[in-house]
């Protein structure tokens, strides 16, 4: 991914060694807050805390209480490679402003920029208490975009998608669910869930996320368009990164089976179909899975 020299958001803040802030309670789901993968959540938690993954999914669904992120995993020492991901984060932010801001501004509207805020450990949040176990997440509550920096090693090391541009990817992601908020449409489907059944509030969830993942791929068409990002095979670590968070992938590396009744994010494969629809396209009317009859 060709990013050294663009322009830096001034809108990402560094709050890692800020001593965690993790306070009392657990970090709020239930559409309070939107991340990469609740499965994901459960599969990082198991393999930064040593718990069971399937212990982790019950405490997110509400059985349970917070899990507890020791000190020692709150003061993670800085290192060179992640220094050189929080450049990135800055680069990405600010190219996804660029971005969303000339495509709202065609629409007619204005695009209010979200800040990232970089952590280590645990955050206090609009959402609650955010931590690392969670992935990277948007708060709507706040309009921010949290994520820790191990997440791109989990990425890398268990999930076998490495690569700069699925690191952007990631980032984009989230942008695509504040680009939601903006509109209203978490708003509708938030409301939606509340009477909805279990399967609906999932199948809701679905559409959410891969419209946030067809977002994604809107700003790479554009981004590439008029600043030549993209390099021979980042795409290719784009589509890992979106199958190797796919429900049915995750399921499966849980060690438990697929169950697409209860998937929140889609499948591997619906993802990717739509995130390629997004960077072919580049069009946000192309994104409107909410009337999709084939997801």
């Amino acid at each position: 991914m060709r990013w050294e020299g663009n322009r830096e958001s001034d809108n990402v803040e560094d709050h890692r060694g800020d001593g965690g802030g993790g306070g009392g309670g657990g970090f709020g789901f239930g559409g309070r807050s939107i991340g990469i993968g609740t499965i994901v959540v459960a599969l990082i938690g198991g393999w930064v805390l040593g718990v069971n993954p399937m212990t982790i999914l019950g405490l997110l669904s509400g059985g349970g209480g917070p899990v507890q992120v020791s000190q020692q995993q709150q003061q993670r020492p800085r290192t060179e490679a992640n220094d050189r991901e929080y450049k990135l984060m800055k680069v990405v932010l600010a190219d996804t402003e660029d971005v969303w801001t000339d495509l709202f501004r065609r629409n007619g509207g204005t695009y209010q920029m979200p800040k990232m805020k970089v952590f280590s450990g645990a955050i206090q949040t609009a959402c609650g208490a955010g931590r690392s176990a969670t992935g990277p997440f948007y708060c709507p509550g706040d309009q921010d975009i949290y994520i820790d920096l191990d997440f791109f090693r989990l990425l890398e090391q268990r999930f076998h998608a490495p690569g700069e541009f699925a690191q952007a990817y990631v980032v984009a992601h989230e942008v695509g669910h504040h680009v939601q908020n903006l509109m209203g449409l978490s708003d509708k489907v938030h409301n939606a869930q509340r009477n909805a059944s279990e399967r609906q509030a999932n199948a809701l969830s679905v559409r959410l996320e891969l419209q946030a993942d067809c977002f994604a791929g809107v700003w790479a068409f554009h981004a590439n368009r008029a600043r030549s990002i993209i390099e021979k095979g980042d795409v290719e670590a784009a589509l890992n990164a979106a199958t190797a968070i796919g429900d049915d992938a995750l399921q499966k590396q849980a060690g438990g089976q697929v169950m697409p009744d209860s998937f929140t994010h889609g499948s591997s494969a619906q993802r990717v179909r739509w995130f390629n629809r997004g960077i072919e396209s580049g069009e946000i009317a192309q994104c409107n899975t909410f009337e999709a009859r084939q997801l």
